[in-house]
This record gives C-alpha cells, structure tokens and sequence, in this order.
C-alpha cells in the first residue's frame, strides 16, 4: 500500500544551472551534459528517435551557440523548449515556484484505497525536461514534463498543467500510474 509520495526536481535544478550559464554565455562541461542525459527523468523518454545522444547533441548545440542540424522531430521540440527557457529566466523562475512550494505528502492518505495502490509503497513525482510527451509514467514513477506547467499570473505559487490545478493533475496521473 501506497505510504510515501516523494517529489523529485532534480533534473529542474541541473537544468536551471544550465540554462543561466548557457544565457551568460559561460561554456558547460561536456561531463555534465552526461549526467544529464543519464538522469531518470530524462531516459524516461528515449526511444528510437530520442536517446542520451539527442540529449547531448542538443544541449551542446545550445551551449556551443551551434545551429542544430540533422535533428528528430523530438530533438528539435527539446531544443526548441530549451531556447525558450533561456528567453526569459525571470518566466522560468515563475515556473520553478510553485514546483518548489509544492507540498504532495497528502497525496499518499488521497491514493492508498486506490485500485492498484498495493503494489508499491513509494510513488515518485519527478519534474523533467521533456521533448513532447505531457507525461511518462515508468513503474512506479510518474514524469512530468516541466515545459507544460503554466505558473498562475494571479499569485505567481499555483500552477497548472493541461488546464488542471498541478496538485489534481498529479493526483488523476498516479491513480493512472496505479492502474497500469
């Protein structure tokens, strides 16, 4: 039975340090860009047309200020995403807010009668740059894409996700996450 919701921004952090040394022009080391293409979020999302080289390749496209040629259509939405990331820091930061307020420890005591809930007692919630996918679910975590939270212009600490309140987006995904 579901006991622990764990929530996980490990990817949003490597990867906030990486869009504002891109933006400030500073070089980021290829060893980071390894890790992270090995991260859990991110290979989530591999597949033929996506894998650790398309994270690279993409990330040292936008670091080197290289035009990325001969790329998937999902290697270009993750470029396409990053670029927008590093548009405007300060709109970035409005996404990253209420990730980091986000408090989902309730959510076991709202999942653990569900159907399915007796197959794992942890459940992770992880924030990951994402190509096009809304979210992956793999065992027993669920991956959402950090490119489609939509931060509240009223109080700049709520968000949603495809037009729902993050914490019943994410509520509906692990009752899903349960069920498969």
């Amino acid at each position: 039975m579901v006991q622990r919701i764990k929530l996980n921004l490990e990817e949003i952090e490597s990867m906030l340090y990486f869009w504002q040394a891109s933006n400030d022009k500073e070089k980021v080391a290829e060893s980071f860009l390894h890790e992270v293409a090995a991260m859990k979020g991110i290979t989530a999302s591999y597949d033929d047309e996506f894998n650790a080289e398309s994270v690279r390749k993409v990330l040292s496209a936008i670091t080197n200020r290289e035009i990325l040629s001969q790329k998937t259509q999902k290697e270009a939405r993750f470029w396409n995403n990053n670029m927008w990331m590093m548009e405007d820091l300060s709109y970035t930061d409005t996404m990253v807010k209420p990730l980091k307020l986000l408090n989902i420890d309730d959510m076991a005591e709202d999942v653990k009668n569900a159907e399915g809930s007796s197959r794992y007692e942890e459940l992770e919630v992880r924030f990951s740059p994402l190509h096009m996918d809304e979210y992956i679910i793999k065992g027993n975590r669920l991956i959402i894409n950090f490119f489609r939270v939509m931060p509240s212009a009223e109080d700049g600490e709520s968000a949603t996700i495809g037009g729902k309140q993050i914490k019943e987006f994410i509520k509906e995904k692990l009752e899903e996450l349960l069920k498969k």
